[in-house]
């Protein structure tokens, strides 16, 4: 089966060493969209011996433009994206041991998935998942590869425990709001572009050549021509609370995270940010008219989308109406509010 690594283990970076390496490493894909797959695909038909997969979500019709492991049909049997990734990589490498988790991440999750894992990458789309991942990492000491995408712009940025600034120290809190895919659409080779940059990182990573990780943040827009490479070294935070000396991994408290809950008799979730914050309705509600109508006074907005209808309050509570399902109520909510 050497073969089918052929042209790999000639580059000199991988070799045979870096192959048997890549054979005997894990890594958990957080999401398994248009990142998730990419990811996904690369690292399977790379040879690395285990891949997990974890995603809360279906496919539909609107993933096909870019998310690569799906079909039409798994679009019409509306399949759980893990299932339907895992069913289509075990066709490209049989070597390779997938396991499917169709899950809505939480810390707890992410304290069952982490044991055994060599490296985590960022394929999500909201940032409290992103934070959890970001605490997880610190807190068991395993590197991870953020990666983001909207439009034409995408970013990446490895974050090594104990050497490079965490996500936290980049973010100092967790944003609030901003352009989604399904706001502000995305072109594919954006996608792509990310791909390969977290995929490379992650292959320097599972090899072991530790000198050649990039320790920039990388930022580009495809469609503008812009692209940034910025040294954040020196932005890690002594007294961060998530990487530093005395840690106590805020992300994985109740706290600190998205809170849901079903209100009673009415057919409705509400969900409170990790943060309080006042919002931009004005803003949102410019965004949102692209894919509905949506209604607004001075205190709260509204925006209709299929059966549900979203209310939105200046200090970022939502009331999703129509379902008592909390699991899809968060989907919504960051689905359409980032």
């Amino acid at each position: 089966m050497q073969e089918r690594y052929s042209r790999q283990m000639l580059f000199s970076g991988i070799g045979e060493e870096g192959q048997a390496l890549l054979q005997n490493k894990h890594v958990l894909v957080i999401g398994a969209g248009a990142l998730g797959t990419g990811n996904a695909e690369i690292l399977a038909r790379s040879g690395v011996g285990t891949i997990t997969i974890a995603d809360r979500d279906y496919v539909e019709w609107s993933n096909l433009q870019r998310q690569q492991l799906y079909t039409e049909e798994d679009a019409r049997n509306h399949m759980p994206k893990a299932i339907a990734a895992k069913k289509r990589l075990e066709t490209i490498n049989s070597d390779v041991k997938i396991n499917a988790h169709i899950v809505d991440i939480t810390p707890l999750e992410m304290e069952q998935f982490v044991h055994g894992i060599d490296l985590i990458i960022d394929a999500t789309d909201n940032f409290d998942i992103r934070m959890i991942m970001n605490d997880i990492s610190q807190k068991y000491a395993i590197p991870w590869i953020y990666g983001s995408i909207v439009a034409s712009y995408g970013v990446s940025f490895t974050v090594i425990p104990g050497s490079s600034p965490c996500l936290h120290c980049l973010m100092e809190d967790v944003p609030i709001g901003g352009m989604t895919c399904d706001t502000g659409g995305v072109i594919s080779p954006v996608v792509q572009l990310v791909v390969a940059h977290q995929t490379a990182e992650a292959l320097k990573i599972l090899t072991e050549n530790w000198e050649y990780v990039r320790r920039e943040l990388i930022s580009f827009d495809l469609w503008t021509n812009q692209h940034a490479s910025i040294n954040v070294s020196k932005v890690k935070k002594a007294a961060c609370s998530s990487c530093g000396p005395e840690a106590t991994y805020p992300f994985l408290t109740y706290e600190n995270k998205t809170k849901t809950a079903v209100l009673c008799g009415r057919d409705t979730v509400q969900i409170r940010p990790a943060a309080n914050e006042q919002r931009d309705l004005e803003a949102i509600a410019a965004s949102l008219s692209k894919l509905g109508k949506v209604e607004k006074n001075g205190f709260l907005l509204q925006f209709k989308t299929g059966e549900n209808r979203m209310v939105m309050f200046k200090d970022g509570r939502v009331l999703v109406h129509g379902t008592n399902d909390e699991v899809k109520a968060k989907s919504l909510y960051h689905k359409f509010l980032g």
